[in-house]
């Protein structure tokens, strides 16, 4: 029984997280979002929702600075305050949001969105009892290597994840006649958007696959479809 011990802890302890997670993720997008209403983007709306058979997409503005989008395990889609106002500043086109858009309405279809939470709950468990086990086996690094494999592994299948979504919009787009072009020409420009360069780090140490590669899996996808 001591030698399951920890592993029931960390199992305890991974279920205990993933609802306080999905609780504060909860209130968190409760406390600072709101439906966004925009003219501009209704029209394009409408046609993927017409492409998906459903009265509407519901979209809400999360109240936060930094270019994201992003789905909430109980369904919803987020565009980030930081990336509309791209949108306003003319920086991103509606058919560039509505890629976003499609791509987050990829981990709610998949099931990306609560799997997260439930793997994010499960790697800390993992981390935990690696910890313990390898803290003992190897004392020093023992904790670092558990940290290590558990970040590898969350890491792989966040990339599986958005290569996904990423197809999911791509086929959406296409169906509803807005195309591939504006989700290609959104990744050309991300990390300019974003501020955000990766440099030198591992390509299997990043949550998202690295842009040029989703760019190529896009066009091989539209390439195919054209034929």
């Amino acid at each position: 029984m001591l030698r399951v011990l920890p592993i029931l802890l960390a199992v305890a302890y991974g279920l205990a997280m993933y609802r306080f997670s999905a609780w504060r993720t909860a209130k968190e997008l409760d406390e600072k979002s709101t439906e966004l209403i925009d003219p501009a983007l209704r029209e394009i709306s409408n046609k993927m929702a017409v492409a998906l058979d459903v009265p509407r997409i519901k979209v809400h503005i999360y109240e936060v600075a930094p270019v994201n989008g992003l789905a909430a395990p109980d369904g919803r889609i987020f565009i980030t305050r930081g990336f509309y106002n791209k949108f306003k500043a003319g920086e991103v086109s509606a058919e560039e949001l509505a890629s976003v858009i499609a791509h987050e309405l990829g981990h709610v279809a998949l099931g990306h969105s609560r799997r997260r939470m439930i793997d994010f709950s499960g790697q800390n468990a993992m981390r935990a009892a690696l910890g313990m086990i390898l803290g003992r086996l190897i004392p020093g690094v023992g904790i670092w290597i558990a940290n290590m494999l558990a970040s590898m592994l969350a890491a792989r299948l966040s990339r599986a994840d958005e290569y996904e979504a990423d197809a999911y919009a791509a086929a959406l787009l296409t169906k509803a006649g807005i195309g591939v072009a504006p989700q290609i020409s959104l990744f050309q420009k991300l990390e300019a958007l974003t501020q955000n360069n990766h440099g030198t780090a591992p390509a299997w140490l990043m949550s998202h696959p690295k842009t040029d590669d989703r760019i190529a899996a896009l066009t091989t996808l539209q390439k195919r479809w054209d034929v």
